[in-house]
């Protein structure tokens, strides 16, 4: 047992010496985390209820959003690909009843004069009178 107590006691001067050595390494971020981990520390204990529960709410929340972008981020299944397919194969056949729907009306439409009317031909030009001579 003076083997333990001995590991024990020279664990606690090494603990007691890097604690000093620390503090005064620490940087003024280390300083702010501890503050506003300690802040957290005190006001959890404080926490009522319906807050805490308010908080688990926007935890849910946060986590769903997150696992909504992942899923978006995943490629397709195997079922995202089958559904993808019976939907292109229906737009397909509307697209075919349309086609097959649409030839009579623009045969119809060809057959019909333009709107336009034609233009009018020029008259002819007059033919100009002889000059009279400067004499």
């Amino acid at each position: 047992m003076a083997g333990r107590e001995y590991c024990e006691a020279m664990a606690k001067d090494q603990k007691k010496s890097s604690k000093s050595k620390s503090k005064k390494r620490s940087s003024r971020g280390d300083q702010v985390r501890s503050a506003v981990d300690q802040a957290f520390q005190t006001a959890g204990a404080q926490l009522r209820p319906d807050r805490a529960s308010e908080i688990a709410d926007e935890l849910a929340a946060a986590a769903q959003r997150v696992r909504d972008v992942v899923e978006d981020a995943l490629p397709p299944t195997t079922e995202d690909l089958k559904r993808l397919e019976q939907r292109l194969a229906v737009i397909e056949r509307r697209i075919g009843a349309l086609e097959r729907a649409t030839p009579a009306a623009t045969r119809r439409a060809a057959a019909k004069k333009p709107a336009t009317a034609p233009r009018k031909k020029a008259a002819p030009r007059k033919k100009a009178a002889p000059r009279k001579s400067a004499s």
